[in-house]
């Protein structure tokens, strides 16, 4: 998936044959055992506001872009981090991970999956739109929100948000993953594009299996 008017190109990676970590093997089992166990798992089931995306596909699409060395640096975020599965795994695989979530709930049991496993994460609690970002709900989906003033329209102004709690800028994030909702998806692109550094990355999971890694170009 790919919005053409945008200055990110899909890179094609054969992630299929990297084999998965024990440690992260033992990360996916627990987080499994997690949703099942978790007090309001079946309320966020039938409400469908947290759905579980593929620990397996991430690994392997996350392991495969840091072999080729394709981030710049060692920054991970994971936007809607839910259980903290992804931000784990990045931890697993040596980034310094962070991941931003909504539900205080998720939050708590994210950073207690941390310190069990001895994964030295943050989790900062809060939208995954930044100071200035928000969305609307267009014709098609929804759309992103931008700041009134930024360097687009402004040489003189450079803006660079930051999720308070964390101690980069959006630019200093090597690498992003997100589990959008359907309607959501060229949302997610557009706020990756507004936020992210040329050569930064975004590892998306669509469902079903499909994971797509794109990477941020010259404009």
């Amino acid at each position: 998936m790919r919005i053409e008017s945008m200055p990110i190109e899909e890179l094609t990676l054969d992630h299929a044959g990297i084999g998965l970590s024990p440690e992260a093997m033992a990360l996916i089992d627990e987080v499994d055992g997690l949703i099942d166990d978790f007090d309001d798992a079946e309320r966020y089931r039938e409400n469908r506001s947290y759905v579980p995306s593929e620990g397996a596909l991430l690994y392997q699409a996350l392991a495969a872009v840091t072999e080729q060395d394709l981030p710049i640096g060692r920054v991970f975020c994971e936007l809607g981090s839910g259980f903290g599965l992804g931000v784990c795994l990045a931890a697993s695989l040596g980034y310094q991970a962070y991941g931003v979530e909504l539900d205080g709930k998720l939050v708590e049991a994210s950073r207690r999956l941390a310190e069990r496993r001895g994964l030295d994460i943050t989790i900062v609690h809060g939208s995954y739109f930044p100071e200035g970002y928000s969305q609307y709900e267009g014709v098609a989906g929804a759309e992103l929100v931008r700041p009134e003033s930024t360097w687009r329209n402004s040489e003189a102004f450079h803006f660079s948000p930051r999720f308070e709690g964390m101690d980069h800028d959006t630019e200093e994030i090597d690498v992003f993953f997100v589990y959008p909702w359907p309607k959501e998806h060229e949302l997610m692109q557009d706020l990756f594009e507004a936020i992210s550094s040329e050569g930064a990355i975004l590892i998306a999971y669509y469902g079903e299996g499909e994971i797509c890694v794109y990477r941020k170009t010259l404009e």
